[in-house]
């Protein structure tokens, strides 16, 4: 086991639990079935299998992967390979543990390899900003900017590990189900000034006005405005720089493919191309009791029968259309659609005949507005002409994601969901071919007259291909008043034996986020036995 995963499993309510021995999960096993195979669902099908469940994944699409779905485009001399979702691992030993608990070695399956700068910054006026681990270097960036915001990126650093500490080691994988779980942690909240926002919060020690973007740009990773992302997620400075930034070669999707066959190894089916109408519960409970979930129907009529069922499905979705109206009390409708979800994107994919050596493996390029274009995207639900961009290069560490000599990309833009009324089906390539322009005008020189594969996906193929609310990109957005215990739940408020995994629920989106929802599950649902005894069943010696 590596040393810091050895650190971490000393950390209080971290725990990994490594030692178990997988449970053979016989035929007269409790069954759950598992809404979803992206990361979330993925995660939870192990951890499930490892304790003895019988396990069923049903997912929509025809792979597994959810959001982080593989995409090939057939090019001169070989595919081009294109990751649809996540691009970037930033802490390994989540997936790592998902192979420890199983008895096996991620290593051996799929390989990890770190990539700096973590990112590269460009901002308008063409200077950069090399983001990385190393805090001489980054301190050597900082002072090309503003000699004076040394001091203060340090003391920033600090506030984010401390953040870190409480906020990812010790709640990230903590249910918060009931009032008194909140109330617990109230005070270490006030003292991490988390009743701040991002950028807040590093505008309080970094005065540039371009290294405040640079310090504060992570939550739109999650799906967050970091002008109302409380400063919990500021976390995520320190995560990267304790644990690195990674990337897994062959991309995102093998690593999706590496648990989805570690889970069939585990004895997990997968049903794929597959559509759940409805969790189906049964309603006739005692009184004051809530109704309990008793499996899935599929869109072709058949119900899977089930004792638990866990949705990694759009946690919005999950209850507005997958829970009947009458099995809520809770997240009605009108209380769904009072929530705020997070901003959408527009994502273009495409490969090249010619390389360009001198783009990093991760680019972001910050347009002219910063404040003004979030407002925009979050509050005024308008498609600006002006845009910042996230530009993933893959082949910068992994030349095998395209035919030789050439290579893939793509670029996200932060977009309005579907509030906006956008119709992209005639904006869709207008704004690509401005996207376009604007990349060959900055870092890709030419690139009109080198693109040999192309496709986009826009907010309106987040809603019809994910089934996400309003095609928001990453459910519900991550505010004070929509984080931990404001969530919906890891255990379902309104229905008995549902759990909820994902983006939507807590921690929240991203794939540590993600990833720790299913390491909640290990806390919250019942060990195989006891349903076994409950259904008055023999338990197996």
């Amino acid at each position: 086991m590596p040393s810091w995963i050895r650190t971490l499993a000393k950390r209080k309510d971290a725990r990994l639990n490594t030692s178990r021995q997988p449970v053979p999960a016989g035929p007269d096993a409790p069954h759950a079935v598992v809404i979803g195979a992206g990361f979330g669902g993925l995660a939870a099908a192990v951890r499930l299998l490892v304790r003895g469940y019988r396990v069923t994944v049903v997912d929509r699409l025809d792979q597994p992967g959810g959001r982080a779905r593989v995409t090939r485009v057939e090019g001169d001399g070989g595919d081009y390979v294109f990751d649809m979702g996540p691009t970037l691992i930033t802490a390994p030993f989540l997936f790592d543990e998902l192979w420890e608990i199983a008895g096996e070695r991620r290593e051996d399956h799929v390989e990890v390899v770190p990539t700096t700068p973590f990112y590269r910054i460009r901002f308008e006026d063409g200077s950069v900003f090399n983001y990385t681990g190393d805090q001489a270097a980054m301190e050597a960036e900082i002072a090309k900017f503003n000699p004076d915001d040394v001091e203060g990126y340090r003391r920033f650093l600090k506030k984010s590990e401390a953040i870190f500490e409480t906020g990812f080691l010790e709640l990230g994988h903590v249910p918060f189900g009931k009032v008194t779980d909140m109330a617990k942690i109230i005070p270490s909240m006030v003292l991490l000034e988390s009743h701040r926002t991002v950028y807040g919060l590093v505008s309080k020690y970094i005065k540039d006005k371009r290294l405040r973007q640079v310090f504060s740009f992570h939550p739109l990773l999650v799906g967050g405005n970091p002008f109302s992302t409380t400063s919990i997620y500021a976390l995520i400075a320190y995560l990267e720089r304790h644990w690195g930034v990674w990337y897994a070669m062959g991309g995102t999707g093998a690593m999706v493919q590496g648990i989805a066959a570690l889970a069939e190894r585990l004895g997990g089916t997968f049903r794929y191309g597959e559509t759940v109408e409805e969790i189906t519960a049964e309603a006739s409970r005692p009184s004051g009791e809530k109704p309990r979930a008793t499996g899935v129907r599929l869109e072709s009529g058949e119900h899977i029968p089930a004792d638990i069922v866990v949705s990694n499905a759009d946690a919005a979705w999950t209850y507005k259309h997958l829970v009947r109206p009458e099995h809520r009390t809770t997240w009605t409708d009108a209380k769904v659609d009072k929530t705020k979800l997070s901003m959408s994107l527009f994502v273009w994919y495409f490969g090249t005949d010619r390389t360009y050596e001198d783009v990093a493996h991760h680019t972001i390029l910050l347009g002219p507005r910063y404040k003004a274009l979030l407002d925009d995207i979050f509050d005024n639900h308008t498609l600006a002409d002006d845009f910042s961009l996230y530009l993933h290069r893959p082949t910068a560490t992994d030349p095998g994601m395209a035919p030789p000599g050439h290579e893939t990309f793509y670029v996200l833009s932060p977009v309005p969901h579907l509030e906006s009324g956008t119709d992209w089906s005639r904006e869709a390539e207008r704004y690509r071919q401005s996207i376009e322009r604007f990349l060959e005008k900055t870092v890709l020189p030419d690139l009109s007259q080198h693109v040999t594969a192309s496709l986009a996906l826009t907010p309106r193929e987040f809603e019809e291909d994910y089934l996400s609310l309003k095609g928001a990109a990453f459910s519900i957005q991550p505010q004070l008043l929509q984080s931990a215990y404001f969530r919906p739940h890891n255990v379902s408020e309104d229905v008995d034996g549902l759990f909820l995994v994902g983006a939507g629920t807590h921690p929240g989106a991203g794939m540590p986020g993600v990833l720790s929802s299913a390491r909640v599950l290990d806390t919250v649902v019942p060990d195989p036995a006891d349903l076994v005894r409950q259904r008055g069943g023999a338990v197996p010696a």
